[in-house]
């Protein structure tokens, strides 16, 4: 048992910085700021789900997945970095004119009565959560895992499921209480955090981008 709490300590401080469940909190204020109360917890609850499914085919099949279609960990940066990048151009310049209220009004109350609004899976669960950072730590974790440790077999197999379901839990918690946080910072503070994370989405786009470009270059150097 102290073998499996030392794999699972181990596991969430590796992926909990790359996941970044407070980055996704502030992504998460600026796009459900019109959202209803029930449709803000469903959303945090489909989020959490697809971050732990995406986590586990990441895991078990990630590998074969990019092998059979022939991605690479570069060409994963570099297209997680666009729709980053996407998705932060979208917030910073939206469509609709803050001044003008009658829009604001009726956007408001068609997400309201909407269902088919969806952010959970994309950006939520990913890029935000589940990026290309993680997918990437994730699948190479998994190619060596095993190899030159000292924990037992069957800690090795249970540890990663848990790990997944421990980092899914924190963003749930995280997401339920950005309900609070809507109240405390009002519209104007959700409009303004919109923007300012559309500024640092465009600028985490653009880093994964470089990123995987030099990876490519470090490669075809060597």
């Amino acid at each position: 048992m102290l073998e499996l709490i030392q794999v699972l300590g181990l596991g969430l401080v590796v992926l909990l910085p790359l996941a970044n469940p407070l980055t996704t909190v502030a992504l998460f204020l600026g796009l459900a700021g019109n959202m209803n109360r029930e449709e803000r917890n469903r959303q945090s609850m489909m989020a959490s789900i697809y971050v732990f499914i995406i986590m586990m085919v990441a895991y078990y099949a990630g590998q074969v997945v990019m092998n059979t279609f022939g991605i690479s960990i570069p060409g994963l940066r570099i297209a997680g970095g666009l729709i980053v990048a996407f998705i932060g151009f979208r917030m910073l310049f939206p469509q609709h004119k803050a001044h003008d209220a009658p829009e604001v009004s009726s956007k408001s109350e068609e997400l309201s009565k909407s269902n088919d609004v969806n952010i959970a899976f994309v950006p939520l669960a990913m890029p935000s959560t589940a990026g290309p950072g993680t997918i990437a730590m994730i699948i190479s974790s998994a190619s060596t895992i095993g190899h030159g440790t000292q924990f037992s077999s069957w800690v090795l197999l249970v540890a990663p499921p848990l790990v997944f379901f421990l980092v899914s839990l924190i963003l749930w918690a995280c997401l339920r209480s950005s309900g609070a946080i809507m109240k405390l910072v009002g519209k104007g503070g959700i409009e303004a955090i919109s923007r300012l994370m559309g500024f640092l989405l465009v600028c985490m786009g653009v880093q994964f981008i470089i990123n995987g470009v030099l990876e490519i270059v470090k490669n075809y150097a060597a």
